[in-house]
Order: structure tokens, then sequence, then C-alpha cells
């Protein structure tokens, strides 16, 4: 008898979520000198984006032209 095993992935939620009205966005972590150096970050078509650091996500304001 052979065991097979699956790997289910589950997704996880962000540590943090904050609505932006443009799809350029920086981010630092926030915590001044204990925060990450700072990134800008573009919003793709999914509507939303992480930062590489912290896993901020940054979502697109429904109704914003994202300019």
């Amino acid at each position: 008898m052979t065991s097979q095993r699956r790997i289910v992935q589950m997704p996880i939620e962000a540590p943090e979520t904050q609505e932006i009205d443009s799809r350029s966005v920086a981010c630092d972590g926030g915590g001044g000198a204990l925060g990450h150096p700072r990134v800008w970050l573009t919003v793709g078509a999914k509507g939303f984006v992480e930062c590489p650091y912290c896993d901020k996500r940054f979502v697109l304001k429904p109704g914003t032209g994202g300019h």
C-alpha cells in the first residue's frame, strides 16, 4: 500500500491592509528607525500590491482612477 500526501495551500492574510487612491505608493515599514528601506510599489491589474519587506497590502480604492 502506498501513502500519498496532499499539500493544501491556504491563503495567508496580509498583516495590514491600506486603501490607496494612486497606483504608485511608497512603503517604509512605518516604524521609523525600526522600519525598512523605503520602496516604491506599483499596483497592477489585480488591484493590489504587497510590500516585499513587511507584506503590507496596498489596495486601490474602488472607483478611483489610480493616476
